[in-house]
């Protein structure tokens, strides 16, 4: 196959995730121009939105191109098998790595601006919408990331030319919903317990 073949089967590959990539970023600023009243409510969370998102393509790409790698080397089936130690070790980690992030995302946040003498809401409440988001689009990820590669795969398509724009676009568009059900889930439990952010 010469370079120009390889170069189309990769566009051709890949347009189809790009351009879900588009779509979903535009869901997302429509989500994300919706929290006006949660974002007013917790100051400093507008500042953690671009950290959170980041961290969710980070990692969670590094996870779908582990798995892409462990399909390529044969040591991983095709398939969602939760008896698969390599699957589910690489999970967790994922996972892990999603939540811990985020939470010293939420640290340097409040951090940042405390030091900058910025409104910024109490560190526990900034916690508490980066743990609960982290978690409910980190397994959203895990589930998307580990279908859409092995039905890619399983299709004959190299899982390493869409796996990026897929992990972006969820990543994204789960990233800002998830934020908002955390943000709104903080707010209440503060409200519940007589506090204020």
């Amino acid at each position: 196959m010469g370079i120009r073949e390889t170069a189309e089967e990769a566009y051709r590959e890949a347009l189809p995730a790009l351009a879900m990539s588009a779509v979903g970023g535009l869901f997302a600023g429509v989500v994300l121009g919706g929290m006006r009243a949660e974002l007013r409510a917790i100051e400093g969370l507008l500042v953690l939105v671009p950290a959170l998102l980041a961290t969710r393509g980070s990692v969670f790409g590094s996870f779908g191109a582990r798995i892409a790698t462990g399909l390529h080397q044969g040591v991983v089936e095709p398939r969602v098998d939760l008896g698969d130690e390599r699957l589910r070790a690489a999970a967790t980690a994922a996972l892990a790595n999603g939540v811990l992030v985020s939470l010293v995302a939420a640290v340097l946040t409040v951090t940042a601006l405390t030091l900058l003498g910025s409104p910024v809401a109490p560190l526990p409440v900034m916690l508490g919408v980066a743990l609960i988001a982290s978690v409910l689009s980190g397994l959203g990820l895990t589930a998307v990331v580990l279908l859409v590669v092995f039905a890619g795969y399983r299709r004959g398509y190299d899982p390493d030319t869409f796996v990026g724009p897929v992990v972006t676009t969820t990543g994204d568009v789960a990233g800002v919903f998830f934020l908002l059900v955390a943000a709104r889930t903080v707010l209440t439990l503060v409200g519940a317990f007589g506090g204020g952010p």
